[in-house]
């Protein structure tokens, strides 16, 4: 999801966080009124350092929270030293792919002065010690992981390690000025050495200083240094553990049945055959997304439970619900494209009429699956009292999800234990306001407890489930009417959007949507670019769940942005790097520096490319980071192929520079993956058409071209990384293919040849 800090003040965060609770809450608890803070904080942690075998966090009843700091402070939460020396990093966001579960324990070790060689890393909870501490709620997205927790995570460092000098500091009765600190080791003046793990348990009981410095960046070992991902071994050899792989003490597993329309719901069910199947346990209805009902079929494991559900024979009520047609969709999108609607900018785009050159465009983009490689799934453990439950997945919200839960099995917040899992892949899947899937995990537990299965219950969504399950990046049209003179000044451009908005009912809507506009749909429009533009959007409700996609707007904003000015580049016969330069006037040198770095680095200009390939660029900004992208491209045999890509990055501070350079080259991958035909998701009568890798296409191996990542020099906090490699790929390889064609291209993904 993209949540920038300037489309997100701090003062509406309360009022947000409000909104959450009393959505998510039971009917029958405070929060259903309005739950305060200080109760949605009733798990907090305090005090201390958790080291050697002290709990992993101390209840806000059994200690004071040390004063001026706040749960997102307290070392006691993120970190554990053990008595033989090992130090185990928790982190507060999911890691998915991004690198998280190493770049952050680089971070806290940086400071702490830790010895790598023994820093390992697990997965937070929903306690409120993990929530985003600058926006205050428990999510990984907007690519800020980085962003918003690279000072926290220092201090926390900083922290932990000042309490190590004082406990060493009161054993050898020395001041703790005199001592300083190397690789897991406290260092007294006269030569005296102690380890961390012999120092734990009495740092534990000291005070948590308020008040701390860091190093000089100058200073760094780990922190800029290319580092081995901690958890490389384990999923390079296939011991990594996932959400899917949780195993407990008598669970069952379950496998839903759902509606094959959104929202629609059962008539009439023969389960005799399911039944019959050996390990069925139970088959049930159980509600499902968006007012549907669907049937669960529960057993021993996976395998029956697919089975029992092959074998039911069910009869589907969808009268009531819309049934949309991908065809007719496009042609209403059309019609409204062509009426008033509310205006993000509202430039005079008088001079159209006048200008000696026009371009007048019409950009199409379908939905989009995520279609991670480990499909949902979540784990539901509820307690014999059933006044307790736990969960295991692998969320970017487990705050959300945990009140989610709560709020189906009528239980109070603070009793839902979120265990955040490992997660393979997910892109913003795993980040849904409606908590679609928790959901409905929680309602088969739920219903199997009513059965008298008094045991945890695994939901597990199939390849097919989880890509024709909804939630999809919306389909966009954009049409374009610009007019420029022979020098390629632009004196208007009028530009409409039509697509679904992705938070119109969420808790986010009351301060990302304004004026009737999503403002994550037309991130990406205009800038970096002086052009005087007029930009209507049009948002209209159709029966398709819709979410953020791996780099939200930009994934249609970059690629009709880019590809325009390309075009008009080779319109008034401008060189195309030359031109954008000259495009963003005075301003914008982080766009100059990322765009000029990846042209010097390409040998764009400099060398002559084989006969049949041509040079395509793009540059963009999403998340605060700047990508651009220089790269070689040919057709042959009627398609298209990528051969070389070079990027130019600004980011600023890299923590981990071989982490950055797989998140730009994963990035750009899932870019190349939306040109590639058959990449897209279709609808025919309200039902999706695809439902697996056969027919919803995704980049395999040998697509991926040549690659190589270049980052501008900075030493400013950093700004986020898991996003911004995608969208300038595709803008890049159409603005190639243009050039070997002389025909634009106006839609994703490419078309056959």
């Amino acid at each position: 999801m993209h949540v920038e800090h300037d489309s997100l003040p701090i003062d509406a965060l309360p009022q947000a966080l409000q909104a959450l609770v009393r959505r998510h809450a039971p009917d029958d608890t405070p929060a259903a009124t309005g739950l305060a803070r200080r109760s949605f904080l009733k798990l907090g942690v305090a005090g201390g350092l958790t080291l050697g075998a002290f709990p992993l966090a101390v209840s806000a009843q059994q200690a004071a929270q040390p004063a001026g700091l706040k749960p997102t402070q307290l070392p006691s939460a993120f970190l554990r030293i053990e008595t033989d020396g090992r130090v185990i990093v928790t982190i507060n966001r999911l890691d998915f792919g991004q690198g998280v579960h190493t770049a952050l324990p680089m971070i806290l070790a940086e400071e702490l002065d830790a010895d790598w060689s023994r820093v390992s890393a697990v997965h937070g909870s929903n306690d409120p010690a993990y929530v985003d501490p600058i926006f205050g709620i428990h999510i990984t997205g907007g690519s800020g992981s980085m962003n918003r927790s690279y000072a926290q995570y220092r201090e926390l460092g900083a922290r932990a390690r000042a309490m190590l000098l004082a406990a060493a500091a009161q054993r050898w009765k020395v001041d703790a000025a005199t001592l300083r600190t190397e690789r897991g080791q406290v260092i007294g003046p006269a030569g005296q050495r102690a380890g961390y793990g012999e120092l734990a348990e009495a740092a534990a009981a000291l005070p948590v200083p308020q008040q701390v410095t860091l190093k000089d960046p100058k200073t760094f070992r780990l922190i800029g240094q290319p580092t081995t991902r901690l958890d490389a071994r384990d999923k390079a050899s296939g011991q990594q553990d996932y959400g899917i792989d949780v195993r407990l003490p008598g669970m069952l597993t379950a496998v839903v049945a759902h509606p094959p329309v959104f929202g629609g719901r059962l008539k009439a069910l023969d389960d005799k055959a399911a039944k019959a199947i050996a390990g069925v346990k139970a088959v049930l209805r159980v509600p499902t997304d968006r007012g549907g009902e669907g049937v669960v079929v529960i057993a021993d494991g996976y395998w029956p439970a697919r089975q029992g559900r092959d074998a039911l024979k069910l009869d589907w009520d969808l009268s009531g619900v819309e049934k949309v047609d991908s065809a007719r969709q496009l042609v209403q999108y059309r019609e409204l494209a062509s009426q008033p609607g509310p205006r993000k900018y509202d430039a005079d785009v008088s001079a159209l009429a006048s200008a000696p050159h026009q371009i007048r465009a019409e950009f199409q983009f379908p939905y989009l699956a995520h279609a991670p490689m480990e499909p949902l799934n979540c784990t539901v453990a509820i307690s014999p009292a059933g006044d307790a439950v736990e969960l295991w997945l692998g969320s970017q919200m487990p705050g959300l999800d945990g009140m989610a839960a709560a709020k189906v099995l009528g239980v109070a917040p603070d009793k839902v234990r979120v265990h955040v899992q490992m997660a393979g892949g997910g892109f913003g899947r795993r980040a849904v306001p409606s908590s679609d899937y928790i959901v409905e995990a929680c309602g088969v537990a739920k219903a199997a407890r009513a059965a008298g299965l008094n045991v945890p219950v695994r939901m597990v969504w199939s390849r097919e489930d989880d890509i024709r399950g909804g939630y999809y990046r919306p389909m966009h049209l954009h049409t374009a009417r610009i007019g420029f003179d022979e020098k390629g000044r632009i004196t208007a451009w009028d530009h409409v959007i039509v697509g679904q908005s992705i938070l119109a009912g969420s808790p986010f809507e009351s301060f990302m949507v304004k004026g009737g506009i999503d403002e994550t749909a037309v991130e990406g429009m205009k800038e970096p670019y002086a052009i005087p533009m007029r930009l209507t959007v049009h948002h209209p409700k159709v029966n398709v769940p819709v979410l953020w996609w791996r780099s939200v707007g930009s994934t249609h904003t970059a690629f009709v942005m880019e590809t325009l000015v390309d075009e008009i580049a080779r319109t008034t016969k401008q060189d195309p790097v030359a031109y954008r330069l000259a495009l963003m006037g005075d301003g914008h040198p982080r766009h100059k520096a990322a765009l000029q770095l990846a042209v010097e680095k390409s040998g764009y200009g400099q060398r002559q490319l084989p006969a049949g390939r041509a040079w395509g660029v793009a540059v963009h900004e999403s998340f605060q980071s700047v990508v651009a992208y220089v790269v070689e491209a040919s057709i042959e045999q009627g398609q298209p192929v990528l051969h070389r890509v070079t990027a130019g990055v600004h980011c600023n501070l890299v923590v981990n520079p071989r982490s950055l350079e797989a998140q730009v080259q994963g990035g750009a991958l899932m870019g190349l993956g939306m040109c590639l035909p058959g990449a897209a998701i279709t609808l025919k009568d309200g039902v999706v058409e695809q439902g697996n890798f056969g027919d919803y296409v995704v980049p395999r191996m040998p697509q991926m071209p040549e690659f190589a990542v270049h980052v501008v020099p900075s030493a400013e906090p950093p700004t986020g990384m898991g996003e911004p490699g995608l969208p300038p790929l595709a803008p890049a390889w159409a603005n190639a293919l243009a050039r070997l064609s002389g025909q634009p291209i106006r839609s994703l993904p490419f078309q056959q040849a």
